[in-house]
């Protein structure tokens, strides 16, 4: 019975299966952002060979296209792995909800894949034997089709923070889908969608500059040096920009859907109207919070302990206490064994199912043994939300002033000195900004996962209840496996980038 399912889960299981899937999706996002920047960047730069017609456009397309190659069989490494840990190490999570988790990623398995497989063969293999404007075609569907691949893994990762278009079948225990379009097209999967695809054009295009400035420290391929500088920096502003905008819609959609997760962000513990955006502890942004969590700055923002304890909004919205919200749900779950029990028996099971219906909202809550337990870690979401968003607002300035040193605008301030003359610190400082950029990425992905908290499947089915029945040894055995597979993937990998970047284009 799913009343008794879960509950005597080691709590060794639980803590190793957590790593080692944070562990596995943590280097996996290492590959993938750049592999999502860096088609752009090649297919830019492929654009502007079909339009010159110049070898240089050319053998610069090649170079970049090998970086990506380097990177994206990595990506595809650690992305199949963290697949097959659904079945591994959350089987009972995917056995519940397989139904509807299973349909998006299945997508990007039959489609976007297979579509990245074909065109990447054409890419790299097809130079000689199509015509540059189908090998063209080619360079972007593959930049697409892995665009595409990140499309559908967000739209089930956005359904886990808010399960939309799917109900919970009594009869068969499970929650199953009613309406894929509204699983695909869910507001919360296009926003995470926007944020997280612009934010890695950010990692492709300080990676091109990065490289860029190596060049021009190391005085080598300078033409290739500046020209990929000007894409990369026009790219990353734009990324940048974008990233903001699309980070204020998903603050919005957390607010709405996900308020305790937003509350951690802001160690906000007693909310209100007119909220002030903490920069650090003592100091804020009158009214931002607000801002960012409704359009208004008088808007309301509940806090921790709001949630905990129950609010009323400023519209006489009554949102219950989490000790309500735990009683329903362990009425919930009651209700749910008499139904059983009563269909097993052949009587009236309706009373049953309709006091089901009615407690279902707050299921999950059945399993949460202490109200406290529903705040996720606070410091680590008030910390890494602030280095996401700090990192992001210092990429806008760096691409700014890049854009306005490689074009010298103003050309009075460049009238003795061009990018290619600059002191080497200055070099430096955009190599060292490559790191920076992932450490932002990764906190953003600490914030939407973290901030989800105790919850595997937002409000409906807690972490705890979702992992495998195995030995806590052998899930700290394969973690410690996964540690060194995939330091030694990551060290293989910037070897080999390292060895590409200094060997150059063949210009």
């Amino acid at each position: 019975m799913l009343q008794n399912l879960f509950l005597n889960i080691d709590a060794g299981t639980i803590d190793w299966s957590r790593a080692q899937f944070a562990l596995t999706a943590i280097y996996h996002w290492l590959f993938v952002p750049l592999t999502l920047g860096l088609a752009v960047i090649m297919g830019i730069v492929e654009t502007k060979y079909y339009q010159t017609k110049d070898d240089f456009w050319k053998e610069a397309a090649k170079f970049w296209q090998k970086l990506f190659g380097i990177n994206f069989a990595m990506g595809v490494a650690t992305g199949i792995i963290l697949e097959f840990e659904f079945g591994t190490n959350w089987s009972n999570y995917s056995w519940f909800v397989g139904d509807i988790f299973g349909a998006p990623l299945a997508v990007e398995g039959i489609v976007a894949f297979f579509m990245e497989s074909t065109f990447v063969a054409v890419m790299y293999f097809g130079w000689k034997k199509v015509s540059p404007g189908f090998h063209l075609a080619s360079t972007w569907l593959t930049g697409l089709g892995a665009t595409i691949s990140a499309w559908w893994i967000l739209v089930a990762n956005a359904w886990m923070q808010y399960p939309v278009g799917c109900a919970f079948n009594p009869d068969t225990m499970r929650n199953e889908m009613v309406s894929f379009a509204e699983v695909a097209l869910s507001p919360f999967a296009i926003s995470k969608f926007c944020h997280t695809v612009t934010s890695s054009w950010i990692i492709g295009a300080i990676f091109c500059v990065g490289v860029c400035c190596w060049y021009l420290l190391k005085k080598r391929h300078t033409k290739l040096a500046i020209e990929s500088m000007k894409i990369g920096a026009g790219v990353g502003l734009v990324a940048a920009l974008l990233a903001g905008a699309t980070g204020h819609k998903s603050g919005m959609d957390v607010a709405n859907v996900q308020p305790m997760k937003l509350a951690a962000m802001e160690a906000l513990y007693d909310g209100g109207t007119a909220q002030g955006l903490k920069l650090v502890e003592g100091i804020e942004v009158p009214y931002g919070l607000s801002i960012m969590a409704t359009n208004d700055p008088q808007g309301f923002v509940p806090g921790i302990n709001d949630i905990l304890n129950g609010y009323t909004t400023p519209d006489g919205r009554v949102e219950p206490s989490v000790d309500e919200k735990i009683e329903r749900g362990k009425k919930a779950i009651e209700a749910l064994a008499a139904y059983r029990k009563a269909k097993a028996e052949g009587e009236d099971a309706s009373i049953y199912l309709a006091e089901l219906n009615e407690n279902m909202k707050y299921f999950g809550y059945g399993y949460i043994k202490d109200k406290n337990d529903v705040v996720p870690p606070v410091w680590i979401n008030f910390w890494s939300f602030r280095i996401m968003v700090g990192v992001g607002c210092l990429f806008i300035l760096f691409f700014a002033v890049i854009l306005a040193v490689t074009y010298k605008f103003p050309k009075r301030l460049f009238e003795k000195r061009d990018i290619t003359t600059l002191p080497a610190w200055h070099y430096w400082v955009a190599i060292a900004l490559i790191p920076l950029a992932y450490i932002g990425s990764e906190c953003g992905w600490l914030v939407a996962e973290f901030g989800r908290q105790p919850w595997t499947i937002q409000d409906m089915l807690p972490t705890w209840a979702s992992v495998s029945d195995l030995q806590a040894s052998n899930v700290a055995i394969t973690f410690c496996l996964f540690l060194i597979l995939f330091t030694t993937m990551l060290a293989v990998e910037i070897n080999i980038l390292l060895k590409q970047i200094k060997k150059g284009p063949e210009l």
